[in-house]
């Protein structure tokens, strides 16, 4: 079994990053000149990340509504899209890769994920 490294307090750092990432990499990267859909779904997700964070329950969050919980299961869910939709859309090069190591990191960060009891105990 994996050392489950990653915190909720790292995992907050990380959140404004990868946001602000999702939407900038389709400009720099040049994304949707063969898939339109591979430049919107990756902004649109960004946008969706930074609100997610906003409203999550941790110590970055602004308004705090959302259980950390709720925001781990939808970056879950973002990831099995992520490596999902590269196959289901046709998207192929770059943007297949994008999605498909982009899909990988985030299952990977949610997978590695410390719970709170291991976190009281370490």
């Amino acid at each position: 079994m994996f050392p489950r490294f990653i915190t909720k307090n790292i995992h907050a750092y990380l959140d404004y990053p990868v946001a602000f990432g999702l939407i900038a990499m389709p400009f720099l990267f040049g994304l949707g000149e063969t898939a339109p859909l591979a430049f919107w779904l990756s902004v649109l997700t960004g946008i969706a990340a930074f609100l997610l964070t906003v409203l999550t329950d941790h110590h970055l969050g602004l308004i705090r509504v959302l259980p950390y919980s709720v925001h781990l299961a939808v970056d879950g869910l973002v990831g099995v899209v992520f490596v999902a939709a590269p196959m289901l859309l046709g998207f192929t090069g770059l943007e297949f890769w994008y999605y498909t190591i982009l899909g990988l990191t985030v299952l990977l960060v949610v997978g590695l994920h410390q719970s709170d009891e291991q976190t009281a105990t370490a």
